[in-house]
């Protein structure tokens, strides 16, 4: 029996021995720390990766934005300018219903100079209506186009007879047969015209004369 304990104690010291090796597997242990670095690594870059793409799509949307904006500025500056219009020739067709009346006491005041001296009081109370109806209409822009002895603009006269001749001016308005009128600066009726057109008398012609 002590030979038995004996080898017991003997045995003791070898377990002992083998406690220093511990500290092996603890060193062992080390190995997934750097597994959770990679981890953390990788959860970075995600997290890096969304954020471009986060800034992406800011820069997207702030671009609409942008381009909403300037659209809405524009839309603006547009019903500005349309209501503008819409103000300046708004009465732009009732102005042309009245013309016709004003056409009428125009040829009404140019055969007065064939009337007795006393219908003199009418002719001034027609020349009285001429005016005050032209007054009321250049209140809303209206003015009369000036042609007579003019040179013939095509964008405000309109000419209905061309008058032939080898003396005087050529493409100058001769007769206006109807008046013509702006409203605002923009053409309302152009005025009807006859416009002088020079004829060139040939080498041959002249011979004969």
């Amino acid at each position: 029996m002590l030979k038995s304990k004996e080898k017991d104690g003997k045995n003791r010291p070898h377990e002992r021995h083998g406690k220093p090796h511990e500290p092996a597997t603890q060193a062992g242990s080390m190995e997934p720390v750097t597994g959770r670095e990679g981890t953390a690594d990788t959860k970075h870059e995600e997290t890096l990766r969304k954020l471009e793409e986060k800034e992406k799509e800011s820069a997207v949307h702030y671009d609409r934005y942008l381009r909403t904006a300037a659209d809405l500025e524009n839309y603006k500056k547009r019903a500005a300018r349309e209501h503008a219009e819409l103000v300046k020739y708004g009465n732009e067709k009732l102005i042309r219903d009245l013309l016709p009346i004003l056409d009428s006491l125009d040829r009404a005041l140019k055969q007065t100079s064939e009337m007795s001296v006393e219908m003199q009081a009418f002719i001034e109370g027609l020349k009285l209506i001429d005016t005050q109806f032209l007054a009321s209409l250049q209140k809303h822009g209206v003015e009369r186009i000036e042609a007579k002895g003019k040179e013939f603009d095509p964008n405000l006269h309109q000419a209905v007879l061309m008058v032939e001749g080898d003396d005087g001016e050529d493409n100058k308005v001769i007769e206006e047969f109807e008046i013509g009128y702006l409203l605002n600066g923009r053409l309302l009726r152009p005025a009807k015209v006859s416009v002088s057109r020079r004829t060139v008398k040939s080498a041959e012609g002249e011979g004969r004369g």
